[in-house]
């Protein structure tokens, strides 16, 4: 895995573990500057966010971060200064509800800072759970489960766009998720399928932005369409389950590495 301490994108599937080892935690605080960090949270997600951001911050104090504040955001008139992240290392998006994460924060002065910081490589970014599905330009605003693919699985939305060229979906294995990734990517087909299972992470560092590096107690699944040579998508309606050929599928648990730019999976690192 790549070594932390530098900046990077930390996509979480959420039901990290928050009590015991904190491994996926430590990574976010690590890839943050250690101690070093400082922190700010983003509860926006949740209708409980001064809960929520007392259990992170606590958290996070616990980790060793030598700062910590919470951004405590419920209009998006309080997310139209971006000075607010002045000094801050690391922004933590917590779970909760995606659409009323992007309703509060989208294409705000805050959020595109958020981006271009992010892009430049001077900010470590993580998201758990509905933080976590916010990360791609496309994003699951909710859907079902247990069920062939349709078209009737899924609604979409916009999504942050921190990291475009992907579409996420969280607590995959846990909540039998694959159906409804499918049937997102199947409307998508130029995006790349990240489904996260819970306290586990996909981690996009900066410095080898082609590289993803999974860590924790689960896996990812990679759902690539990129060889598919049919799909009914276009003229299936309703729920007429999909017709799908020739789907690439990749698994990786904890050390696996993929290469967005090949779309091959590499070696783990043990």
């Amino acid at each position: 895995m790549t070594q932390p301490n530098k900046p990077a994108v930390i996509v979480i599937g959420g039901g990290e573990d928050k009590v015991q080892e904190r491994k996926v935690l430590k990574l976010f605080v690590s890839y943050a500057g250690a101690t070093d960090a400082r922190i700010a949270i983003i509860p926006s997600a949740s209708r409980e966010p001064h809960i929520i951001g007392k259990i992170y911050t606590d958290i996070f104090q616990e980790l060793g971060a030598s700062a910590i504040k919470v951004l405590d955001i419920r209009d998006r008139d309080h997310a139209q200064d971006p000075k607010v992240l002045e000094e801050v290392s690391g922004v933590f998006l917590t779970g909760g509800d995606q659409v009323r994460l992007c309703a509060l924060i989208g294409d705000t002065p805050l959020a595109q800072e958020i981006r271009e910081r992010v892009h430049s490589g001077r900010l470590t970014l993580a998201g758990t759970s509905a933080g976590a599905a916010v990360m791609g330009h496309h994003m699951i605003a909710s859907g079902i489960s247990g069920e062939p693919p349709h078209k009737e699985m899924v609604s979409m939305g916009i999504g942050l766009g921190i990291l475009p060229g992907i579409l996420v979906d969280q607590h995959f294995q846990n909540r039998n998720r694959m159906a409804r990734l499918i049937t997102a990517i199947s409307a998508h087909p130029d995006r790349l399928g990240i489904g996260i299972d819970e306290d586990t992470a996909a981690i996009f560092p900066y410095e080898q932005s082609e590289i993803i590096d999974v860590q924790g107690s689960g896996t990812v699944t990679i759902i690539d369409p990129q060889e598919v040579s049919y799909s009914n998508q276009p003229y299936a309606s309703g729920t007429t389950p999909l017709t799908i050929h020739n789907l690439r599928v990749h698994i990786l648990s904890s050390g696996g590495r993929f290469h967005l730019i090949k779309r091959i999976p590499l070696m783990p690192v043990i």
